[in-house]
């Protein structure tokens, strides 16, 4: 009578134990990492099914250089990890703000790791040059333990929210070995055209650009590092998809515009969202467009 409980038993049994050994290895991976740092903000989840998060892995010597990897349960090995890069005009913010979006991942079971990076400084000397180091250290550290993950290395979408859409759109386009698609959720893309330069929104974004670039602005000379700088003068065969609203005064609706015009005259293959009454990162102030509009967007592209 009692054979059919030890046989699901024994089932349970080695389930657990390919689980454990699964976690093990990958978690192992991280804790080499950890050690390096002591950091002791470094946390583990493990739920049903083998699933983890890791929250506050370091991949780097400083304190912002930190990642929250979440791997869902039975995703395939060719799965693409999405990197998502937070926003706050290159100096603010933290992953913390995209949480939402790393969940929304989970729960579709798509692998994902939010970062934090270094923000803009001019006293310590921290461009957005720096910040693209930052993606690339992550994308460095997560490869390394992308076997012991089951996953593939050099196999990411890049997703970034306004400062950090500019960010991804612009290491996406210089490293299309890496980066197989783009999201770009609000993200600037030109601060050199001559339709920025003519343009009112230029007038009170340039100061933010300047300190963004490290280069004095002047319009009348206009140093090259401000086209180094545009996604718009970077674009490669990077498949993107782009997010803008039409009243969105942080980021103007020509910014997504003139990146669409671009894309669609070199062939590129991307999609547009171009959302009426509607302001800058909307995915905050209306659910009904992050669940009816954004996040089905967003899901389609990664699946596609």
């Amino acid at each position: 009578m009692q054979r059919p409980y030890i046989r699901s038993r024994n089932i349970m049994f080695y389930s657990m134990k390919k689980l454990i050994l699964r976690y093990h290895f990958f978690v192992m991976g991280c804790i080499g990492f950890l050690l390096q740092s002591c950091n002791t903000k470094f946390r583990v989840w493990v739920g049903p099914g083998g699933q983890q998060k890791i929250y506050n892995l370091k991949y780097g010597e400083h304190k912002r250089q930190k990642m929250d990897v979440f791997l869902p349960k039975d995703y395939a090995e060719d799965s693409p990890i999405v990197l998502i890069v937070h926003g706050g005009a290159w100096t603010l913010g933290k992953k913390e703000h995209m949480i939402q979006v790393q969940k929304m991942l989970f729960e579709h079971k798509i692998p994902s790791i939010n970062m934090n990076y270094r923000l803009v400084s001019k006293r310590k000397k921290i461009t957005y040059k720096q910040q693209l180091e930052d993606i690339g250290l992550v994308i460095e550290k997560f490869n390394a333990l992308s076997e012991k993950a089951e996953l593939r290395p050099d196999n990411y979408i890049l997703l970034g929210e306004s400062a950090g859409a500019h960010l991804a759109l612009l290491y996406g386009y210089q490293h299309p070995d890496q980066i197989k698609k783009i999201i770009s959720l609000s993200g600037p893309t030109d601060f050199y055209s001559p339709e920025y330069l003519k343009s009112f929104y230029s007038k009170y974004t340039s100061p933010t650009f300047q300190k963004v670039v490290g280069k004095k602005f002047d319009r009348k000379n206009m140093p090259e590092a401000f086209k180094e700088a545009s996604p718009l003068a970077n674009i490669t065969n990077v498949p993107t998809l782009l997010f803008q609203g039409n009243t969105d005064f942080l980021v103007n609706k020509r910014q997504g515009m003139a990146m669409d015009s671009a894309l669609t005259s070199m062939n590129v293959p991307h999609k547009f969202i171009f959302m009426e009454k509607t302001g800058h990162v909307p995915r905050f102030f209306s659910k009904r467009k992050r669940d009816s509009i954004i996040y089905p967007n967003i899901l389609k592209w990664i699946e596609k």
